[in-house]
């Protein structure tokens, strides 16, 4: 695992053709506090999201692509990293060659050094799955918006919470839909389809940007 401090933390990507359009795919608070029904952040539909991040997650293992983890950590009564409701949800655990940024606001931005990192290895290219859809999700989208990096929310790999009289499904669709307004929003499966390598092509591959 990889927490970001130092320069020693740069992903080489000599390997791409055009390594300023190469995706970073973004795995947003796969930690244990979304997943501890009946606890008050528990977000329903996560196993079903969980099992989409699980795909994108070994598709973008498996063509070479670079991966960071962000985290929610704090000393709040929720994501606390002095319990066990902090942790990476099991099977979600990074590798030692893959990204890991901590924050406490909802933003991926919210920490300096993810936003650097993107600048630097993606060329704002973000491929984003995970928790909270509503919170965390929207605002990194609307804050790589902002800064002119390219985001595709990948819809089915993420779940939000429900507000007032609106459910959980229905505020992710209607969340979903908003996204489309600051970025591309597409299924796992449609990624992963329009990712691979194109063997018609000599190998080629081909990024959603």
């Amino acid at each position: 695992m990889v927490e970001l401090g130092s320069n020693e933390n740069v992903i080489d990507l000599r390997s791409y053709v055009d390594p300023t359009h190469v995706p970073t795919l973004v795995l947003v608070d796969l930690q244990e506090e979304y997943i501890a029904a009946p606890r008050r952040l528990a977000v329903p539909g996560a196993a079903q999201a969980l099992d989409k991040c699980r795909v994108a997650l070994a598709h973008a293992r498996a063509i070479g692509l670079p991966i960071a983890f962000t985290r929610w950590m704090g000393r709040a009564p929720f994501f606390n990293r002095a319990t066990r409701f902090s942790s990476w949800i099991k099977g979600f655990e990074p590798s030692g060659t893959e990204m890991v940024f901590e924050r406490d606001r909802p933003s991926c931005y919210a920490s300096v050094r993810f936003a650097e990192m993107m600048d630097m290895t993606s060329g704002g290219n973000i491929v984003l799955t995970g928790f909270a859809g509503e919170t965390a999700c929207l605002a990194t989208v609307i804050d790589a918006y902002h800064r002119g990096h390219q985001t595709t929310f990948l819809s089915d790999a993420s779940a939000s919470h429900s507000i007032d009289d609106i459910s959980s499904s229905d505020l992710h669709r209607i969340v979903s839909k908003l996204m489309r307004m600051y970025g591309t929003v597409i299924t796992t499966e449609d990624w992963v389809r329009a990712t691979e390598v194109n063997e018609s092509m000599g190998g080629e591959r081909r990024w959603v940007r």
